[in-house]
């Protein structure tokens, strides 16, 4: 995987948490108190600075309520339609 390929998954993945969370009215605090996570851990992952494990993954869907599913549902035919228009 191309090094921004890996930065778009993790953004997009970033994103997707933070809408999540946002959507439960929930504060990076309380959000990394149900993770049992640091705060700055979570500040991380939504801003694309760290590729975290699938336990990890898995941990924020159970602290969203939600399935793994919901976290990963962002389109990797988008990202390539995008990276082919910047060629």
């Amino acid at each position: 995987m191309a090094n921004h390929d890996a930065h778009y998954v993790l953004k997009a993945f970033g994103e997707k948490v933070r809408s999540e969370r946002l959507k439960r009215n929930l504060s990076q605090e309380a959000f990394a108190e149900l993770t049992g996570f640091h705060r700055t851990y979570i500040g991380m992952i939504e801003r694309a600075e760290r590729n975290i494990t699938l336990v990890n993954v898995y941990k924020i869907a159970v602290a969203l309520n939600t399935d793994l599913k919901t976290l990963l549902d962002f389109d990797a035919t988008e990202r390539r339609t995008h990276h082919h228009k910047r060629q």
